[in-house]
């Protein structure tokens, strides 16, 4: 063979392989979230979450994103059609689509999931948990600076382990910085999304004398525009609401789910998915305090930001002893500190708290 016909080989060889790099499919990413996505809160998020990715990855990546998606046979119809469709991974935002994700896992190694929340793994199902009792306890602290009547509330979702860690961080926060603090008020919400409700909680809870009212997984932003109109201070998870309470917004645990996606979309794109199970808080982004009030001092603000950096480098941790439970339990002895997994599963409340976790 000639010179020139080896050149020819070559170069046809190099221009096949470009078209085909020019023209390779995306990968595929299914995002899944259960409620309007509004301008705050958790739908919010996850939907910059889902930017997030789109912008790092740019045309490598083609992410069809789907909320109001409520858990059951609506979201087990999306998920059974994308992954039909070819998708390649699938991120999904609801506790509740924990189970038929993990179906689906099982059923097609090939497919990456990711479940934000929830508890079960498998080797290609990977599970993030956002530390927000981290930034409770961030919040927690603030409440107990500017509190005047002594008495805080609180509205929960529901009574379970994520939403106790949560709770009881935000008390030992306001313990912390304030020892005359009254018990503290909770009202249950049952629900994720209730905004008549949650707005009734908001003003019950004032009604009965707390001046900090902390709304602890809000479908809306109805608790804290209700905290302005009746001149209490708001704590929120979740993202800064200041706009809806522009003088009585006291603190935000704001999440930015951005760095860990992308850290798990580029391990299945590089087909080194890990099916683990991520707790991320502040040392990874995840979590930052957020929309302090003017009305802290600038040493109160230093105090809760020096207590962030403890935590960024992973010296303070805010389930360490003694700590006793509400029900006259040693809840963590003195001398040690919870673990994750004791963290993840957490069953009591701590002294303090005015309530029982419901059955």
């Amino acid at each position: 063979m000639t010179n020139w016909m080896k050149r020819i080989l070559v170069t046809g060889t190099m221009l096949a392989g470009l078209v085909t790099a020019a023209h390779a499919d995306p990968f595929r990413i299914g995002y899944l979230i259960p409620n309007p996505v509004g301008d705050v809160g958790w739908s919010h998020e996850l939907d910059a979450g889902a930017k997030a990715i789109q912008e790092h990855f740019g045309d490598k990546v083609e992410v069809q994103t789907v909320n109001s998606l409520g858990e059951g046979p609506d979201a087990t119809r999306v998920m059974d059609k994308m992954v039909a469709d070819g998708f390649n991974m699938l991120i999904l935002g609801s506790f509740g689509y924990q189970q038929d994700g993990l179906k689906l896992a099982k059923r097609y190694p090939n497919l990456s999931v990711v479940h934000i929340g929830g508890y079960l793994n498998a080797k290609n199902f990977s599970t993030l948990a956002p530390r927000h009792y981290e930034a409770a306890y961030l919040c927690g602290m603030a409440a107990g600076m500017v509190t005047k009547s002594e008495t805080l509330g609180v509205i929960a979702a529901f009574p379970l382990p994520e939403v106790l860690n949560i709770m009881n961080a935000y008390v030992l926060g306001a313990q912390s910085t304030n020892q005359s603090l009254k018990p503290v008020k909770v009202i249950w919400l049952n629900s994720w999304f209730d905004p008549a409700k949650e707005k009734a909680s908001a003003e019950s809870l004032a009604s009965q004398g707390s001046d900090v009212i902390y709304s602890l997984f809000p479908g809306t932003p109805a608790p804290v525009a209700v905290a302005e109109q009746l001149g209490v201070y708001a704590t929120v998870t979740h993202s800064d609401n200041t706009k809806y309470a522009p003088t009585k917004h006291l603190c935000a645990g704001q999440l930015n789910f951005g760095p860990v996606l992308i850290d798990k979309v580029q391990q299945a794109m590089d087909k080194a998915f890990k099916g683990d199970d991520v707790f991320a808080g502040v040392k990874e982004g995840t979590i930052a305090v957020a929309g302090l009030n003017n009305d802290l001092s600038a040493d109160q603000k230093a105090q809760i930001l020096a207590t962030q950096d403890q935590m960024r480098a992973g010296t303070f941790n805010p389930f360490t002893g003694p700590i006793a439970s509400n029900d006259g339990k040693d809840a963590v002895p003195a001398g040690t500190a919870l673990d994750d997994a004791a963290i993840k599963s957490m069953k009591f409340l701590v002294k303090g708290i005015d309530t029982t976790i419901p059955n």
